[in-house]
């Protein structure tokens, strides 16, 4: 039996959305492909990247509140951010139009 991905800590309607999109049908799916396969298949699917989406996900996955994450951890994950952007979302981009997007100034696609 499948449960929806909202089911799981944190993750709510929006989710459940973007992972049918990315072809993530259900809680079980994500917590099998893990919170970087699972982000790096939302940004190839269209999500737009953003940092503290991709940690909520990794606190929901470990059952922690979406603000638990500080200090060290959280420059970890945002390394693994910053390579999974990179090779999913920034990977056709030119170092200017990354730079862009970094200070939001080019227009959403």
């Amino acid at each position: 039996m499948s449960t929806p991905v909202s089911s799981i800590r944190n993750l709510g309607p929006a989710m459940d959305a973007a992972c049918a999109k990315a072809g993530i049908p259900d809680a079980e799916t994500l917590r099998a492909l893990g919170p970087d396969e699972t982000y790096r298949r939302l940004l190839r699917a269209g999500t737009r990247p953003h940092f503290i989406g991709y940690y909520v996900l990794v606190m929901g996955l470990q059952g922690r509140p979406w603000n638990d994450c500080k200090g060290e951890e959280k420059k970890a994950l945002r390394t693994r951010f910053d390579a999974i952007k990179s090779e999913a979302f920034d990977a056709g981009l030119s170092a200017f139009e990354r730079a862009l997007d970094e200070i939001g100034v080019r227009p959403k696609a």
